[in-house]
């Protein structure tokens, strides 16, 4: 090769580096030429982590990559600014998507993503159950059942952790002329049950009279004891009360409620003469709700209960303790009780409106939430980005479902009583 040769192959050598230099140092830079938009453009990307494992990610159609085995994660970048049809996948699982943005030096995280099963299998834990109870902490169910009489009750107790049933009391412990049981519950620890009956008392003049008898029945201490609890009010002008850690809630005839033996509000509220009131504390906030299912929420500002919501159902408070879902017969709504995200406190969040009636909602996680409309049974999404996504999961139409449907959140397992048969689901996560 003569040295005009090599003096002309250098200098090709040099001008190409020159010109590709650039190039490579603002691809590993993470800058792409935007040919629909004719510029160059930083790029950006997704964060994904996803349930079950090694799921398939699809982007605008095409699949990008799947999560790993080990924790469910996966990372797609370079990814020019606009918007991108997602899709999370996997063969016998329901289909996650959502339509995202991305902007320059932006990556989106995506970490709740839970895929349910297209078809859940039940199966019977127990039979002749007429009513059922779980406890606090998911592990043991209560359960109501005939006597082989036919005409007395007798309560049992399942305890999950072992799948073991067994006797606790029957009728005839609570009142040898018969009982009628109104209402049972538990304490905040599991470890008692309380309940409320009417029992048949003989009168001096040989007739049976009704009496209303509130029982505990310690479950932590064999054997079982029943003992009557006394009730006790520390004022006859006490409409409702609550306790809420240590604290003692309760609103009294003149429509004021205290907090311990602090008012709290100092607008009264209009109480009215034999009407019923609920009380519900959670962290800041304080809901009232009157007896046509009206919610109040206690406003610092204005002293004075304002109303929240109309036709409420129930409220319950999220697992983390962040958010609080309320529902009537036909939507759910969301509150945030903490700053999380985009979303302050005190911020509402509407979810879902269905026209068959709800049953009943319950929290899968703090991401999704479980709920049982007409014969199905729906999953929806807490995450408002794009549009709130909603699954059914199960058709409740052949349990012929008699008392709506319970999820543990400790086996993460759906129960539906129906036709005196408790049922249980796989695990739907």
């Amino acid at each position: 090769m003569s040295k005009k040769t090599r003096t002309i192959l250098f200098l090709t050598c040099l001008f190409l580096f020159f010109v590709a230099a650039p190039s490579i140092i603002l691809y590993s830079l993470g800058y792409r030429f935007d040919f629909e938009n004719r510029q160059l453009t930083q790029t950006g990307g997704f964060g994904f982590k996803a349930k079950p494992k090694q799921v398939e990610i699809y982007i605008d159609g095409e699949l990008a990559k799947k999560t790993d085995f080990l924790v469910g994660s996966a990372l797609v970048e370079n990814l020019l600014p606009r918007k991108y049809k997602i899709e999370v996948k996997k063969e016998g699982y329901l289909t996650w998507e959502k339509n995202l943005e991305i902007k320059e030096k932006e990556v989106i995280e995506i970490r709740n993503i839970i895929l349910f099963p297209k078809n859940i299998n039940f199966t019977t834990l127990t039979k002749g159950v007429k009513n059922f109870w779980f406890s606090p902490d998911d592990k043991k169910i209560i359960l109501l059942e005939i006597e082989e009489d036919g005409e007395t009750w007798a309560l049992k107790l399942y305890d999950l952790e072992r799948n073991i049933k067994s006797h606790l009391i029957s009728e005839g412990d609570v009142n040898q002329n018969g009982a009628n049981l109104l209402n049972l519950e538990f304490s905040e620890d599991s470890k008692e049950i309380y309940l409320d009956t009417k029992t048949a008392e003989i009168s001096s003049n040989s007739m049976p009279e009704d009496q209303g008898k509130t029982f505990i029945l310690r479950l932590d201490k064999l054997p079982v004891r029943l003992t009557e609890k006394e009730i006790t009010t520390s004022s006859e002008n006490i409409i409702t009360s609550k306790k809420y850690n240590q604290d003692v809630y309760y609103l009294d005839n003149t429509g004021y409620v205290f907090k311990n033996e602090l008012r709290v509000n100092e607008i009264a509220f209009p109480v009215k003469a034999e009407a019923e009131y609920t009380l519900e504390i959670f962290p800041d906030f304080i809901f009232l709700t009157t007896e046509d299912r009206t919610l109040y929420l206690f406003s610092p500002e204005s002293n004075s209960f304002e109303i929240f919501f109309n036709g409420v159902n129930n409220l319950k408070i999220s697992p983390g303790r962040k958010k609080l879902v309320f529902f009537s017969n036909s939507e759910v709504w969301v509150l945030f009780l903490k700053d999380e995200g985009v979303k302050k406190t005190g911020e509402k969040l509407f979810l879902v409106r269905l026209s068959e009636k709800i049953g009943d909602v319950f929290w899968l996680n703090s991401d999704y939430l479980v709920l049982n409309s007409g014969d199905n049974l729906k999953i929806v999404e807490i995450d408002e980005r794009d549009r709130i996504q909603t699954w059914d999961i199960a058709s409740t139409q052949r349990f012929d479902v008699e008392r709506g449907v319970y999820f543990t959140g400790d086996s993460k397992k759906l129960y539906i009583l129906s036709e005196e048969n408790l049922f249980a689901s796989e695990e739907i996560f």
